[in-house]
């Protein structure tokens, strides 16, 4: 059995919270790679060498959002094996971080040159999308990661 790199990652639940559709829309990511179909995912991304999670979310926000702000506290964590758009094979840690906000437009000024390749898209989805979307999103548990970080006023 192959020895996988450790990859240390935050990411972040983003729900835009204005349009009144209940539990609002979340932000995901669509990546086309070559080497295999396309799939969803939230913002974020590795924990560069000496930043804490909480650093590389306001970072990765910044970078593939456009906006700047403390993500908060930490909301959820999973342990992951997969393969890098890079074609690593990895296990990842990912801390993942929860923001609600009331509208927000994505700016890929910060996307770096690989990102541009293959993240090419983005879409606000509700959770209704979310739970028949032909295409994979990542976490596989997201719509119960976001229930279980709903605040108590914000559930439906």
């Amino acid at each position: 059995m192959a020895v996988r790199a450790q990859r240390p990652a935050a990411r972040i639940l983003l729900v835009d919270r204005s349009g009144g559709t209940p539990g609002g829309h979340v932000l995901l990511f669509r990546f086309t790679p070559d080497d295999r179909p396309p799939f969803w995912v939230t913002p974020g991304g590795a924990v560069d060498p000496g930043e804490r999670f909480e650093q590389a979310a306001r970072r990765e926000l910044r970078e593939e959002v456009g906006l700047d702000r403390d993500c908060g506290a930490q909301v959820a964590a999973r342990l992951v094996e997969f393969v890098t758009i890079e074609g690593v094979a990895v296990e990842a840690d990912e801390r993942y971080f929860r923001i609600d906000l009331d509208g927000c437009t994505v700016d890929p000024s910060g996307h770096t040159d690989l990102e541009r390749r293959v993240m090419q898209s983005w879409r606000w989805f509700t959770r209704a999308e979310i739970a028949v979307w032909p295409e994979p999103i990542y976490p596989l548990d997201l719509l119960a990661m976001l229930e279980e970080t709903d605040a108590p006023e914000t559930v439906s």
